[in-house]
């Protein structure tokens, strides 16, 4: 079973993302900010992180540098911003940092849930690599 972790400091969308994510039947791993995020990522090493950019103590933004910056993490875990930022300079930014896609808010779950299996699909290429 497929480990997805979620970062977003928002409880509801937290709790929908969380409670979509597990209905698919995946493992799920969250967070409410981005310091414990890092922490929970390092620890946990999911298959696939779902990130929020604005969050307290510690942005996406600096989760994603941190964690394209760690060589076990580096490559091959897909990345997916979610994110009110709709700004091009806000998506440029994130895919600059090696974001492998981009859901902006208000999302539907079957978009989320489309992206994750897509990411999923580009593990085993990316453990090779």
């Amino acid at each position: 079973m497929e480990r997805i972790f979620i970062a977003d400091d928002h409880p509801d969308v937290l709790d929908l993302l969380v409670d979509g994510v597990k209905h698919a039947g995946y493992e799920v791993i969250s967070a409410s900010d981005g310091k414990q995020a890092w922490e929970k990522i390092k620890k946990e090493k999911p298959d696939v992180v779902l990130l929020d950019l604005m969050m307290p103590k510690m942005d996406g933004y600096a989760v994603l540098e941190k964690l394209r910056g760690e060589p076990p993490f580096k490559k091959w875990i897909p990345v997916i911003i979610i994110s009110a930022l709709q700004d091009l300079k806000d998506l440029q930014k994130g895919y600059s940092l090696q974001a492998d896609h981009y859901i902006t808010k208000p999302w539907e779950m079957r978009d989320v849930l489309k992206a994750i299996k897509t990411m999923i699909k580009l593990i085993p290429q990316r453990k090779e690599d």
